[in-house]
Parts: structure tokens; C-alpha cells; sequence
């Protein structure tokens, strides 16, 4: 576990200090990366959190030139590890000037496996498990610990606000395909655990919601092929395209603004349900 050493440009930078600051999971691609991207371009902080340290790197340089070097760092770490994630997010409040105010998961995986393959063997338990593990079970981790972090914020406004927590779902924890048991099931609880957790953590002033997207337009989903793109926007309503990763950050910033807005999963879809297949 590391973290990237500029914590002394968070300390002394002549460059003003964001008014909030954001821990996000799952940040250097896909809609960690778009929300990040889109959050520093508001002038927040953000904390970086990923298990790719090489990557993390490019992300904080990357960012770095465009945004500034105090508004943004790396932090290596594994969801599914408690100690790991109880060290990291500790240093991530000590070495951030503006406490951060806002946790988004969306670290998580995505694979594709019948319950039953094409001679009748059963899906190895071991590939549901890591799934229910990086996907739940390390959304829950990273924001059981952060929720402890939050708490001790002073409170904010009138509804003496301490912080938000944002995970992401899918649509597949509604309508889940052929091939994704797992995967919908990790969906499905991530759904399950916004009102409990909004529940608990409503007398601490922190609001939780949750985003299930649809089929978004990530880096690694327009690199498949044209016909397999169109398949996908098939089934989706209106508008007729892949949703963007931006309208994905957007619906993060709102649900941080939107005080009301409570205990409560969006969907972020263009009207599409899942089909079988």
C-alpha cells in the first residue's frame, strides 16, 4: 500500500483551497475517472483511491497539469482489505486541508459467467465470491470507514450536513442478464444497502444514495466492436446512445447538492430494461 508523496503541496500550496474534498474508488478509469475529472474541474479535491499504482501515477500527473497539484493525489489500495482501507482513508483526512465531504465508490468488477457451463459443471464458488467481495463487500468497506471519518466533520447548513456517500450500482441489480449471477447479485445488494445505511447514518448528518447506470460509454465499452455497441443501444429508449460517463459525474454532483435527496438508488439509463441476452 502507498500513497503518492505531494502531501506537502496540500500543505503549503499558494493556490486556494477547495471548498470540498472527495474520496473516490475506482478512480483512474471508466466513471471514477469521469467523476474525478469532473469534480477537479469544480474546484474540489479529490483523494484518488485505485489498486493500480502505475496508473494512479499517470492520473495524478495528468490531472496535475491541468488542474493544479494540490488538488489532487494517489492513494494505492485494495477494497476488499479492511486494514488497507482504514489506513488509507485516515491518512486521506489527515493529509487534505478541506476534509473530505464526499465518499464515491465505483471500484468494482464486471465479469461474465453462467451458473451452469455448456456441460452442466457449476460456476466455480470462487468466482461468485470475488465478485460479492470487490463489488459489495469492499463498497461497504470503504464506506463504513469513511462514514466514521464523516462524522466527525463539523456540521454544514441547516440540516447540519457531515457528508454524503455515493455507491454504485447497475441496472443489472434489477434485470440482470444471462451470464451475470454474480454480478447482478453484488448490484442488487449495493440497491439493498442504500436505505439501511442512509437509515443508520441519518442522526450523523450523512446522507447515502446510489447510481445505477446503464449501458455508459467508458473507454473500455467503445473499444468493443461497432455491432456489439449497437446491440447495446438497442434496448435503450431515449435518448438512443450510450450514456457518457460526464452524465454520470453530474448526477454525483447533484446528489451532493441535493440535500433531499436521500436513501434513494437512480437509475441512469435512458429508459433501457435488460433484456435475457
Amino acid at each position: 500500500m502507498s500513497a503518492s508523496s505531494n502531501h506537502n503541496e496540500f500543505a503549503s500550496s499558494g493556490q486556494p483551497r477547495a471548498q470540498h474534498s472527495a474520496i473516490i474508488t475506482g478512480a483512474c478509469s471508466g466513471l471514477g475517472y469521469a467523476s474525478a475529472r469532473h469534480l477537479l474541474s469544480k474546484g474540489w479535491n479529490v483523494a484518488l483511491l485505485d489498486l493500480n499504482e502505475e496508473v494512479g501515477k499517470q492520473r495524478v500527473s495528468e490531472f496535475g497539469v491541468e488542474f493544479g497539484d494540490s488538488h489532487c493525489q494517489f492513494y494505492q489500495v485494495d477494497v476488499t482489505s479492511d486494514t488497507q482501507v482504514e489506513s488509507v482513508i485516515a491518512k486521506v483526512f489527515s493529509d487534505f486541508d478541506a476534509k473530505p465531504r464526499l465518499c464515491l465508490n465505483c471500484a468494482g468488477v464486471a465479469p461474465a459467467k453462467r451458473t451452469l457451463d455448456r456441460e452442466s459443471n457449476p460456476m466455480p464458488l470462487a468466482n461468485f465470491a470475488d465478485t460479492i467481495n470487490i463489488n459489495l463487500i469492499g463498497s461497504f468497506n470503504v464506506a463504513r470507514v469513511a462514514a466514521s471519518h464523516l462524522s466527525k466533520n463539523d456540521a454544514l447548513g441547516e440540516a447540519n450536513e457531515r457528508g454524503v456517500i455515493i455507491n454504485t450500482a447497475s441496472v443489472a441489480g434489477f434485470e440482470g442478464q444471462i451470464g451475470q449471477t454474480a454480478y447482478a447479485a453484488s448490484k442488487g445488494g449495493i440497491i439493498g444497502l442504500a436505505l439501511p445505511m442512509a437509515r443508520d447514518l441519518a442522526p450523523l448528518g450523512i446522507r447515502v444514495n446510489t447510481i445505477a447506470p446503464g449501458v455508459m460509454g467508458t473507454p473500455m465499452l467503445l473499444g468493443m466492436p461497432e455491432n456489439v455497441q449497437e446491440a447495446l443501444v438497442s434496448n435503450v429508449q431515449f435518448p438512443k446512445r450510450l450514456g457518457l460517463p460526464e452524465e454520470f459525474a453530474k448526477l454525483v454532483e447533484h446528489m451532493f447538492d441535493n440535500k433531499y435527496l436521500n436513501g434513494e438508488t437512480v437509475r441512469l439509463d435512458g429508459a433501457l430494461r435488460m433484456p435475457p441476452k
